[in-house]
């Protein structure tokens, strides 16, 4: 079984630490990745973390982790509110999947208060900044062991 934990990003995350940091924080996506490497290697785990602005590019990193993966943890970004095809994409998968937000959607604007992705993941994991992501290893290492 593979022993890599696939992390990928959506659009405007590689502007972390300089876009809307009242919203978003300060941590860089460089920063988030070095946290999450070390947390998935002390569990014997690695990491391939990927970012993209492009819905078909994050599409096919997906169907890479369903086929070369452990497990899945993704932050969609503003595609959580508008893509079925992410939501397609998942559900023809067949390894655990978190979702991850930095901020929570639902504190925010109306529309941001439904997540095509949600319906496709075990579950989400929202509103603790960059320690999103390390809840969400958590939660995938988690749901390898059972």
């Amino acid at each position: 079984m593979s022993k890599t934990i696939y992390i990928i990003n959506g659009p405007n995350l590689n502007l972390l630490g300089t876009r809307e940091p009242e919203i978003y924080g300060s941590e860089t996506l460089a920063n988030i990745e070095a946290a999450c490497a070390k947390a998935a290697k002390d569990e014997g785990y690695k990491i391939a973390f990927q970012q993209s602005n492009i819905e078909g590019e994050i599409v096919d990193m997906i169907q890479e982790a369903g086929r070369k993966g452990a497990a899945l943890i993704i932050n969609p970004a503003a595609y959580t509110h508008t893509s079925v095809a992410l939501h397609d994409a998942l559900k023809a998968i067949d390894i655990p999947a978190i979702e991850v937000h930095l901020s929570q959607p639902a504190k925010r604007e109306s529309f941001r208060q439904i997540s095509y992705v949600g319906q496709a993941v075990h579950g989400t994991i929202s509103g603790f900044g960059a320690n999103s992501y390390h809840l969400g290893l958590q939660a995938v290492i988690n749901l390898l062991k059972t």
